[in-house]
């Protein structure tokens, strides 16, 4: 038995030698047949494979699963080396990750996977090698990877992480979550992504980054970055950054733009940071910064909530240094900016809304605002500024409305601000006297309708400087005014609108004026007693209106079809007592400078005004006026096209029977009409005077004589508005039906002639703006305004873009606000150049943006826009 057991064992070792020499041969050695026909072979590795002990080939950790392996060019293993290569498209999968390149070498002990990508003859990788797990790949020269820790090592390695792409010369991964990258460059080149490109566009460059990947998003940190545009280095440098890729808000660094101001020098506006704050609402802080000692600090609350309201708070304070300290040219003001926006969704709730738009400025903002957007918005030439607050509240069941607001008027030309504080109205809903029961109105008493509603205000004028001080509560007006007003119209004849109207005021006030003559001073003084005093006022009218139509019928060979003149004429007349009459008691006397007993009512500079003084029987008298024509067309599918001559062409007057003396008003016609295809808008007013005007020696104001039929030109104002485009020139040609080739240039789409020149359309618009005032009332001297304001844009290319606008005053021949704006579209970027050449503030401002959505939060951007003031990045 034992020689037989011996006899055995021999035999079962060749056996063995015999195989695994066989199995070595098989791997080690290609064959031409294996190469041409593609054969690929697998190899399953575990722990008991190729007859080892697995204590010998991994004496501290098992492999928890198959690694399976496979190459279409070379497949060889060493048991002395402890090691598997494969060769020319190979592969190697264990659980969610997979290795392909051009050459793999496995480690069975240590469980190490070497990777390169293919090269060329000078060693040059030319396909990298690519490492696909979880979905997503990642793009290495080189790369070692630990199947049992799961690190790894990658040299030159591109990693894509939602919109765009980071490439490092060196990566370590120290688990499926964090990626530690030195000397590496992030961007989110569209071009560069898809590897249309082998250049980003842009990049920001960085010594470290690290990726920390989680559940459901990522984000990089960074230590010192900087942007490169172009391979270009640019001034932008952050000390870190934190770029999340998420769908979730997120925080980051504002980016400023930077530029020049002639008067306070070099700047950065809108450097600052953002930070959303739970569901509802984000912060951010911008801060604007000067060379010459100039700031402003912005900070923006801005909340949400889907269906029901949305708005923002913001505020901006700072100071404006002008001049060199110790020089009388030197000075430093403070301004200050208060904002305001809610807005209530429509569908929120119908019976009550809440509505507020708060812009609160210091006197001196816009011209001391170190704030560049105020000056693009030309927010800077703002004479005057509004402020309100609107509460309404609607009953289901109720015929009422009741309206609350608050309204803050600021008027820089006179450094006045009006005040209301609050103003509250409560309106009953129109009514029929006497409705009829089938809701069918026929007649003059079933057409009665009223209105009615009584109003409460408070209201002060005075400064910025006694805002809500003693001084400005003791000037405080306070009110109450109700109104009621009763209509109704019938129908006469068929062809005429008859209506008769009455109105009624009733006003309390807690204020009277009284005024008296001081010899000393030479002037008239105003002094408001306290005390409750009202007045009641009311008018009646009545008027008939009818609409009559002409129309000119052309034969068949005339180039015009028709003219149709529709004249709307009316007549009324109104009824209103002489308030003035001292038996009302609305009236005082006192004694002017010459001893004359002068008129004026106690309710002057009232709250609600005065009652007006005079009788009144006067007959009015309005022609409205619509002139058109039809001219045959060719171009149009009828043929025949309908061309506007006058839209509206509106006379009015009235004669006042009751007065004393001129008795005619002077007369007004208003027109309005558009020409060349409704392109070309025309908007006029004319004012004429019928009664000579006298002048006495040595004065400019002028008496109306009850001469009669002199008629002079009292106002005049022409509006002319004109927008043009390409189109204007006819049908825009058509380059893909005259070119028939089309490529790109930089990533410009463009169209080639046979000799490969590029042809690209440009679009271009441009809104030209005419106005002209003349104003004369009783003056010897008019004054005449007149302007010319361009608007336009020029697409040069189609990623090129020129705007800008610009007014001439052609009475005081001279250039009024202009501003030039370049901008151009870089694919995943946008750089715009803003410039005001000439004026109070002269300013050029540069701006980079990057448009990938990815970085909406951490880096900011919008798309800059002259409408929108605060855009930033």
């Amino acid at each position: 038995m034992t020689a037989l057991a011996r006899s055995i064992f021999k035999s079962i070792l060749l056996i063995l030698n015999i195989l695994i020499f066989n199995n070595i041969l098989a791997q080690t050695v290609p064959t031409n047949t294996a190469e041409k026909n593609d054969v690929r072979d697998s190899i399953s590795i575990t722990k008991d494979s190729l007859g080892i002990k697995k204590d010998t080939i991994i004496p501290k950790e098992q492999l928890e699963d198959v690694v399976k392996m496979k190459a279409e060019y070379k497949t060889s293993s060493s048991i002395s080396n402890k090691q598997t290569t494969l060769q020319k498209n190979a592969q190697i999968i264990y659980q969610d990750m997979q290795i392909d390149a051009d050459y793999i070498r496995f480690e069975w002990e240590t469980g190490k996977v070497y990777a390169r990508g293919e090269q060329d003859k000078n060693g040059k990788i030319i396909t990298p090698a690519v490492a696909t797990q979880g979905g997503k790949k990642f793009e290495y020269s080189e790369v070692i990877y630990n199947i049992k820790t799961k690190q790894a090592i990658a040299f030159n390695a591109r990693t894509e992480e939602s919109e765009g792409v980071i490439v490092a010369q060196k990566t370590k991964k120290y688990n499926d979550s964090v990626f530690v990258m030195s000397r590496a460059m992030y961007t989110t080149d569209e071009y560069f992504l898809k590897k249309k490109d082998s250049l980003a566009d842009y990049h920001m460059s960085a010594r470290m980054i690290k990726l920390l990947k989680g559940k459901d998003n990522a984000q990089i940190v960074t230590g010192p970055i900087q942007m490169y545009i172009e391979q270009v280095p640019t001034p932008l440098i952050l000390p870190f950054a934190i770029l999340p890729f998420s769908d979730k808000r997120s925080a980051g660094i504002l980016i400023p733009s930077f530029g020049e101001r002639q008067d306070v020098g070099f700047f950065l506006n809108g450097l600052g940071y953002y930070q959303p704050i739970g569901d509802h609402f984000d912060l951010k802080i911008l801060a604007d910064l000067y060379t010459k000692g100039s700031w402003n600090l912005k900070p923006e609350l801005n909340y949400l909530k889907k269906y029901r309201y949305s708005g923002n708070f913001a505020a901006d304070y700072g100071y404006t240094v002008r001049g060199i300290k110790g020089l009388d040219d030197y000075s430093r003001t403070k301004t200050f900016r208060i904002a305001w926006r809610h807005s209530q969704d429509s569908k929120a709730n119908p019976y009550f809304t809440f509505n507020a738009s708060v812009d609160i400025v210091s006197s001196k903002f816009y011209n001391n605002t170190v704030n560049n957007n105020y000056i693009f918005n030309q927010n800077v030439l703002n004479t005057q500024q509004t402020s309100r607050v609107n509460v309404t509240k609607r009953f289901l069941n109720l015929p009422l409305t009741i309206s609350a607001s608050m309204a803050y008027s600021q008027n820089f030309a006179t450094g006045l601000t009006d005040l209301r504080l609050p103003d509250m109205t409560v309106a009953i809903n129109q009514f029929y006297l006497f409705k009829p029961k089938t809701g069918v109105r026929t007649g003059l008493l079933e057409n009665i309708n009223v209105n009615t509603g009584l109003a409460f205000s408070n209201y002060v004028t005075t400064t910025e400087d006694q805002l809500f001080k003693k001084g400005m509560w003791e000037d405080l007006k306070t009110g109450a005014k109700n109104n009621i007003s009763m209509s109704t119209n019938t129908t006469l004849a068929k062809y005429f609108t008859f209506t008769i109207s009455a109105n009624a005021d009733n006003v309390i006030t807690t204020k009277t004026l009284e005024k008296k003559y001081n010899p000393i001073t030479n002037l008239v003084e105003d002094n408001f007693v306290n005390g409750i005093a009202g007045y009641s006022t009311f008018s009646a009218s009545t008027s008939l209106q009818t609409v009559l139509y002409g129309q000119k019928n052309f034969s068949k060979t005339s180039p015009i079809v028709a003219i149709r003149h529709m004249i709307t004429p009316s007549m009324s007349f109104n009824y209103s007592p002489d308030f003035g009459d001292r038996s009302w008691g609305y009236f005082k006397n006192y004694s002017n400078a010459r001893g004359e007993m002068t008129p004026y009512s106690i309710f002057e500079q009232g709250i609600y005004g005065a009652p007006t003084s005079g009788l009144t029987q006067s007959v009015g008298f309005n022609i409205n006026n619509n002139l058109e024509m039809k001219v045959r067309s060719k171009s149009d599918s009828t043929g025949v096209k309908k061309v506007k001559i006058f839209e509206n062409l509106n006379v009015t007057g009235n004669y006042n029977f009751a007065a004393e003396r001129n008795k005619w008003s002077v007369f007004t016609v208003n027109g309005q009409s558009s020409f060349f295809n409704n392109k070309l808008n025309v908007n006029t007013s004319l004012t004429l005077e019928p009664y000579r005007i006298a002048f006495t020696d040595g004065s400019d104001i002028g008496v109306r004589t009850e001469d009669f039929g002199h008629f002079s030109l009292q106002g005049f104002n022409l509006q002319l508005s004109y927008p043009m485009s390409e189109a204007i020139f006819g049908k825009k040609e058509e380059l893909s039906k005259k070119y028939k080739k089309k490529g790109e240039i930089r990533n410009e789409n463009y169209f080639f002639d046979d000799d490969n020149y590029s042809h690209y359309t440009p679009t271009w618009t441009l809104n030209v703006n005419a106005n002209y005032a003349y104003t004369r009332s009783l003056s010897r001297l008019p004054t005449k305004t007149a302007t010319l304001g361009l608007d336009g844009s020029i697409k040069l290319t189609p990623y090129w873009n020129i705007n800008g606008s610009t007014n001439y005053d052609i009475e005081q021949k001279a250039l009024g606000y202009t501003r030039l704006g370049f901008a151009r579209d870089q694919r995943s970027f946008t750089i715009t150049f803003n410039w005001v050449p000439f004026g109070q503030y002269k300013v050029y401002d540069f701006f980079i943006g990057i448009k990938a959505n990815i970085l909406k939060d951490a880096v900011k951007y919008k798309e800059r826009s002259f409408t929108q003031p605060n855009s930033t990045f």
